[in-house]
């Protein structure tokens, strides 16, 4: 062995040996600059079991050994006291760079939850209101048309018809994914995803979903143009709504979106690493997947955040840590406010927290159904919302409420349970779901009260 492989192996050993950090009420959980943590409790004194949630860490880190993960933070509260809080593997496997509680993650798409809430707070100071038409601050989206499906019997294969949109899309359709309008990455309407290709809005190379490389008005012009894939308030579908949701916020504030987000939640939350990009000075915090994902054999290829966006991306592009998001989970099951800090009324928080699809609205692929692999939920304002204690094929209680991201990361809140949970990850392969159900279940059974 020559001089460098053994300066290298000596440096993933000791990577290896420092691969599990876990703290279970530890003095003091890390974090960058002025960012503040929950109040920490032993978990007995909340109704949880030191001894089960050790699960946890030995489950995990099992599957980092065998190569399945690169690493995790997990952080776990009840009744408002930090009970769990864990790094487990590598920040970066490539550099032996082991994983950190200040680690800062790609969340994707749990940006949709801090955008959706920013919105709700310009709801709240009447600025805008949901059943807005959108057009009123995008008149570009005022007369939109709708690509249809229909088979033709002569031909016995599937053509579309354009028709135009029965009414506008509002605010509202923007928050709960009901707008018409579509991720170009997993359409199955052909001329939305032509036009969508056509406009950029589909990556030809690099990362997936990833349009931050296009302004805010090119953004603007340039969907508005693309046909939508059902009509407005018809059906739930996942989408590039949360995306134009930021557009709405910035033209209804006159600021940019990374400005409205600081201003009503960031800083009020003291959620200091989180932002649409990494600056220099904290880069060395940010978590990295595997190159090559352990199931598929493919490159696992994440957004590039060490340069500011041409756009601020509130459907998918904000990086954060465990830590701030936490605060934000703790925000919402405290019914809206943290610290004597109020960003929401209780009554905001209860509106995005219900049903709003209903029995009248269709939802094709049920809410969470392919992000966790089972049925249940339906979709709020910004989040999925478990309709019952049943049906769902994982522990939970009716009136929990979540999301999750295209890297992995996920995060839930149980007020039933008094639960707040965050797990992040850069690991976007097909395990995703797995592991969100596991560390959810890891949770659930250390729950002893």
């Amino acid at each position: 062995m020559n001089g460098w492989q053994s300066t290298r192996t000596r440096r993933v050993t000791l990577a290896a040996m420092l691969s599990v950090a876990t703290v279970l009420i530890a003095p003091q959980v890390g974090h960058a600059d002025n960012g503040q943590d929950l109040a920490k409790a032993p978990p007995e004194q909340v109704g949880m079991s030191t001894q089960r949630l050790a699960r946890i860490s030995a489950i995990f880190k099992r599957d980092v050994d065998q190569g399945k993960l690169p690493g995790a933070v997990m952080m776990v509260a009840r009744k408002g006291k930090l009970v769990f809080a864990e790094a487990v593997g590598f920040q970066d496997k490539n550099a032996a760079r082991p994983m950190s509680l200040n680690s800062i993650f790609r969340v994707y798409s749990m940006s949709k939850s801090l955008t959706s809430v920013a919105a709700m707070t310009l709801v709240e100071d009447g600025t805008i209101q949901l059943a807005d038409p959108i057009s009123k601050y995008l008149p570009a989206f005022k007369r939109m048309v709708v690509s249809v499906p229909k088979i033709d019997p002569a031909l016995v294969r599937l053509t579309y018809t354009m028709v135009p949109a029965e009414r506008e899309i509002t605010i509202q359709d923007l928050l709960r994914h009901t707008a018409g309008l579509a991720y170009g990455e997993l359409t199955t309407n052909t001329p939305v995803r032509d036009a969508y290709v056509k406009a950029g809005f589909v990556a030809q190379s690099g990362p997936d979903f990833d349009i931050r490389g296009m302004t805010a008005d090119e953004q603007v012009e340039r969907l508005s143009k693309a046909p939508l894939a059902t009509q407005p308030g018809a059906m739930w579908e996942y989408s590039i709504a949360v995306d134009v949701l930021g557009r709405v916020l910035e033209a209804a504030t006159g600021k940019r979106l990374s400005e409205v987000l600081d201003e009503r939640l960031f800083k009020p939350l003291k959620m200091a690493d989180t932002s649409f990009w990494v600056p220099k000075n904290k880069i060395d915090q940010l978590a990295q997947p595997l190159p090559v994902d352990p199931i598929t054999g493919l490159p696992n290829i994440l957004f590039d955040m060490s340069t500011p966006p041409k756009n601020d991306s509130g459907g998918a592009g904000i990086a954060s840590t465990a830590t701030d998001y936490l605060r934000f989970a703790q925000m919402l099951l405290n019914k809206g406010q943290l610290d004597g800090m109020r960003l929401l009324s209780p009554t905001t928080v209860r509106l995005m927290t219900a049903d709003h699809l209903g029995t009248r609205i269709d939802d094709m692929v049920a809410p969470v159904t392919a992000l966790l692999g089972t049925p249940g939920y339906t979709f709020g304002l910004g989040f999925a919302v478990r309709r019952s204690d049943g049906i769902v094929g994982e522990p939970g209680s009716s009136g929990e409420f979540l999301w999750t991201s295209f890297a992995g990361s996920f995060f839930w809140i149980d007020p039933k349970e008094q639960i707040a949970a965050v797990y992040m990850t850069q690991s976007p392969g097909p395990l995703r779901g797995h592991y969100r159900r596991l560390f959810k279940q890891l949770v659930y059974q250390a729950v002893v009260d």
